[in-house]
């Protein structure tokens, strides 16, 4: 009953229930009977049905309806949402004129009947004395319940029911988004992953200020399914979009936070969920990665399928966490894992879903940087995973992409003495500047060549200006997990300068006039001894994101301050790292026990303003805003508001699970609002907890949206 190449998204029918019963009380006056009639079907037509099914339809739906690969459940919430509360006709509809896939419509009408009645059967409506007709016109004022009856039956047959209250749906505002509106958003929208291209994380905002930040409350809160949730949502047009574990999108009122649609990934039985950083909005659509590693447009306004092309071979080890970036008319995004050959972006066409170029991570034989791997052959060389969302500058039209290090360290340990082969392991660790319309590569800067201790250089990329040598110019600026930050100049990658905050101890020195990375030889692992590293792989900065204010050229970095020692283990033994080490988390030398730090930088003085600790490990990414305020949570649930200028906190709530994600804020009625998912088991959430025994969060999890406002006075 469904192609299994179309992935159906369930639909919430807020809208369309409201239509339909305002239709009815208009052309009949008061609702009657027969508006809310329930569907009669006999048992014999049903097991009809259940025969036709098993036939024509199980083989995508699955044998149970809702345990398909190809295919989304047809009983069970997902299916109500989508057909209750509607008149069945639509779902008789819908069948004959698309179902089987390979014939649509070849099915004899009353067969088609015995499919509905099957169906509305496993939706828990009881069967009856009268068969359901095969007639559509018959249906339109049958309606399958929106929800299980359960023991109390559900509504009385027949019974009228005042109708619902008229309320605006905002989805009939949602206007399309084009390239401008992401490069400068208007200031209640938050439309990419860090808001704007730019990749700053900053909000205009300003009703929620230093002096009035103590006032804020919960607005609402929403269940998420459950599961780890890294996504940072979006919202548009008073639209939130958010991603969930088990590969949902939920459309939901940004002010109120109803439901107003939700879209159902059906993954295959081999495939587990994954997290994902990101989603993506352009025009009227969303793209949204899969964990069977598919990219897929959806309708923003009804969450329906547009388009739906596969990305990379997951059988082979690829996945896709981070988040697409769609600029110029193009959806890109990195690949994870440890394929051998590597990880590559890959750009779709924004409207078709064709390809329009693919770009490899893990540099070739023959290309520049081909020869950085030791003499390894391609098969051999792996890693250089894309993370998180790239950023864009819409003037050089030059996206930014940072691969992340190798999972395969061993063979390049000790450099090659055969011929011009280098041990840098190109392209990781590395900023690389892409043409968004070729997928050329226009230059690439290698931040740490040869990462031996997994500390790498993978996270947002900040597009800004700055004074360089006298002259006003756009540079490039991004930390890694030691918590070095370099920049470079945009349209030629040429080094700027590097900031150390302090955390980490592999880099001895930095050249001033390369940014060449001067490094500990003694904490090289792999020569039999353990090694003494700061910070932990997790990450001093990680890929949580910093947030710049450019009017102020403030920066404001959340970090946790760690170490770990690298262990050789035993031969054959399971390293963490192919030299032949595992590592363990320890605090820092002479620690006093306070890991969680949110610190403060002028990135034209380069000097650092403050910096806030805490005991428990940061778990978010920073939100700073145009009212003196920077956002941050902690794993101890703490969603807590600084002053900008001091570090101060001014504010904090307790959340229900750990925020493992990036806070928003955005305009909806006029109001300023302030959002947090919440979805505890992400990277970040599970390295730290044993520096911290006492903090204990909630064993069951609770991922969820919450949404705050100040009071009214």
């Amino acid at each position: 009953m469904h192609d299994p190449r179309v992935k159906t998204p369930v639909l919430v029918g807020v809208a369309a229930l409201v239509t339909i019963t305002i239709a009815l009380f208009h052309a009949t006056g008061p609702l009657r009977a027969q508006s809310l009639a329930l569907p009669t079907y006999t048992a014999a037509q049903a097991s009809q049905g259940k025969q036709a099914y098993d036939r024509a339809c199980a083989s995508c739906h699955g044998p149970n309806l809702d345990d398909g690969e190809f295919a989304p459940p047809l009983k069970g919430d997902d299916f109500r949402l989508r057909w209750g509360g509607k008149p069945i006709e639509g779902l008789l509809v819908d069948m004959s004129q698309s179902m089987p896939p390979s014939a649509p419509g070849s099915l004899a009408d009353d067969v088609y009947a015995r499919l509905v009645a099957y169906l509305i059967q496993e939706n828990g409506v009881i069967a009856g004395a009268r068969q359901l007709p095969s007639d559509p016109a018959a249906l339109r004022a049958v309606m399958l319940p929106a929800s299980a009856g359960g023991p109390s039956g559900g509504l009385t047959t027949g019974v009228a029911i005042p109708p619902p209250p008229v309320k605006a749906n905002p989805l009939d505002r949602l206007t399309p988004v084009t390239d401008a509106m992401l490069n400068g958003p208007a200031p209640g929208e938050w439309l990419t992953w860090r808001r704007s291209f730019d990749a700053h994380g900053f909000s205009p905002l300003a009703q929620i200020t230093r002096q009035n930040v103590g006032n804020l409350r919960l607005a609402w809160g929403w269940a998420l399914p459950n599961g780890p949730n890294e996504v940072t949502p979006l919202v548009h047009d008073g639209v939130m979009f958010v991603h969930a574990y088990g590969d949902k999108v939920q459309a939901l009122d940004a002010a109120t936070g109803d439901l107003l649609w939700q879209y159902s990934r059906r993954l295959p039985r081999d495939v587990a969920p994954t997290v994902k950083r990101g989603i993506a909005i352009y025009g009227n659509r969303l793209y949204v990665p899969t964990s069977d590693t598919h990219m897929v447009a959806l309708d923003a306004r009804t969450g329906d399928v547009v388009w739906d092309q596969p990305v990379a071979d997951r059988k082979a080890g690829y996945g896709m966490t981070g988040g697409p970036l769609v600029a110029n008319g193009k959806v890109m995004i990195g690949t994870t894992g440890r394929a051998p050959g590597g990880n590559f972006i890959v750009a779709f066409d924004a409207e078709t879903g064709k390809q329009a170029w693919r770009f490899s991570t893990i540099a070739r034989l023959g290309e520049p940087g081909g020869n950085s791997w030791n003499g390894l052959p391609l098969e051999k060389r792996n890693g250089a995973s894309v993370w998180v969302p790239a950023s864009y500058d819409p003037v050089l039209n030059l996206a930014f992409f940072g691969p992340a290090q190798t999972y395969d360290t061993g063979p390049l340990r000790n450099p090659s003495d055969e011929g011009d082969a280098t041990s840098d392991g190109l392209y990781t660790d590395s900023t690389l500047a892409i043409n968004v319309d070729t997928g050329r590569l226009v230059w690439f800067f290698q931040h740490q060549p040869n990462d031996q201790w997994d500390l790498d250089w993978a996270f947002e990329r900040h597009v800004l200006r700055l004074p360089v040598n006298g002259a006003l110019k756009t540079v490039v600026v991004t930390g890694g997990k030691q918590a070095i930050f370099d920049a470079m100049e945009a349209d030629t990658g040429k080094y700027v300068f590097s900031m150390d905050l302090g955390i980490q101890n592999v880099v001895t020195a930095i050249d001033p006039r390369t940014g060449e990375k001067i490094i500990d030889p003694t904490l090289v692992p792999g020569d039999g001894q353990t090694k003494f590293v700061c910070p932990h792989a997790g990450g001093g900065k990680s890929w949580l994101p910093s947030s710049y204010n450019a009017r102020t050229r403030m920066l404001y970095v959340p970090m946790v301050e760690s170490c770990m020692d690298l262990i050789p283990v035993e031969p054959g033994g399971r390293g963490s790292l192919s030299t032949g080490v595992r590592w363990s988390l320890r605090p820092p030398p002479n620690s006093d026990g306070k890991y969680g730090r949110l610190q403060a930088i002028n990135l034209e003085t380069r000097q650092s303003i403050w910096t806030e600790r805490q005991r428990a490990p940061q778990t978010t990414g920073a939100l700073a805003t145009d009212g003196g305020v920077v956002f941050a949570g902690a794993l101890d649930r703490v969603f807590a508001a600084y002053n900008d200028e001091t570090g101060k906190e001014l504010w904090r709530t307790r959340l229900g699970d750990v925020p493992s994600s990036a806070p928003i804020t955005y305009l909806a009625n006029g109001k300023q609002y302030v959002a947090m998912v919440v979805g505890n088991g992400g990277a970040q959430a599970v390295t730290f907890p044993a520096l911290v025994p006492e903090i204990r969060n909630p064993p069951g999890r609770g991922a969820a949206v919450w949404v705050f406002e100040l009071a009214d006075k």
